[in-house]
């Protein structure tokens, strides 16, 4: 008889990654509170205060993984700055400057018209946008 698997578990194997210990730990902090935005700092913080020890290099690893298997996806908005974003369907952003807040906006409030053809050999796999915003100033 096999052993039952958690909601996590399946979901790992069905994206084609071993459902490691640590895998599934870092897997059920970030999917635990819905959609969201967190950089690989933030979920080391989380894991460490959830009294899962893990080192930071594992839970950039991890992330990497998760994106690859399209668990999660990446989304740049500064240089220095990576988020993960567990919602994968089709959205753009908001990105609060000076409060490094992330915030979704459905794609159907969003139009883009006349963007450039691809390369030869290439197709648009999807656009990002990222509004910046900031407190109105005066």
């Amino acid at each position: 008889m096999a052993p039952c698997q958690t909601g996590i578990e399946l979901k790992l194997r069905r994206s084609g990654l071993r459902p490691t210990r640590q895998r599934i730990a870092l897997a059920g902090l970030l999917f635990a509170k819905g959609d969201r935005h967190l950089t690989v700092e933030e979920l080391h913080e989380e894991a460490i205060a959830a009294d899962f020890p893990v080192s930071l290099a594992t839970v950039y690893n991890t992330l990497h993984q998760f994106t690859e298997a399209g668990l999660i996806r990446v989304l740049a908005v500064e240089s220095a700055k990576t988020y993960f974003d567990t919602n994968v369907s089709d959205h753009h952003h908001f990105f609060v400057e000076g409060e490094n807040t992330v915030l979704d906006i459905p794609v159907n409030n969003i139009s883009i018209d006349n963007l450039p053809a691809p390369p030869e050999g290439m197709e648009i796999a999807h656009v990002d946008v990222v509004i910046r915003l900031r407190p109105k100033q005066g």
